[in-house]
């Protein structure tokens, strides 16, 4: 067998492994480090240019030209109609880089979700499965 046979072997290995890897992990909620009041990151409703939900916020990060983004939009705004107190903002990724670098933010989409004070709860990268998304609300509403 000859090296370059082995190279383009090893690299179709690991190009399936990440990809596997990246599919299996995208769009899964996950908490946030620290959950204690104190610690707990906040977002003012100025920051993010609406009212926070009564009952819980996704905050969307997006760009311009992210496709998944819109796949993310229309989730989250349907899941946002269908309950009530749950509100749904986009933030605009680029025009908001101070805010992006404070919540290290590193793709788009990005949708943190926050209870009714603005306290980050979970936080996704990628598309959100629809399952995930309401458990995170639930899970705002009776924060642990």
């Amino acid at each position: 067998m000859s090296a370059g046979i082995i190279v383009v072997a090893v690299v179709l290995a690991a190009a399936t492994a990440v990809g596997l890897w990246r599919r299996r992990n995208d769009g899964r909620m996950r908490d946030v480090a620290e959950r204690t009041e104190a610690a707990a990151p906040a977002l003012d409703p100025a920051e993010i240019g609406v009212t926070l939900g009564t009952r819980a916020t996704f905050v969307q990060f997006s760009t311009a030209f992210c496709s998944p983004c819109r796949t993310t939009r229309l989730l989250l705004g349907q899941i946002a109609g269908e309950l009530d107190g749950v509100v749904h903002a986009e933030v605009d990724a680029e025009k908001h880089l101070d805010l992006v670098r404070r919540l290290d933010i590193s793709r788009t989409p990005t949708v943190l979700v926050l209870d009714a004070r603005g306290h980050i709860v979970r936080r996704a990268t990628g598309v959100p499965r629809r399952q995930d998304a309401l458990a995170a609300v639930a899970l705002a509403v009776s924060p642990a």
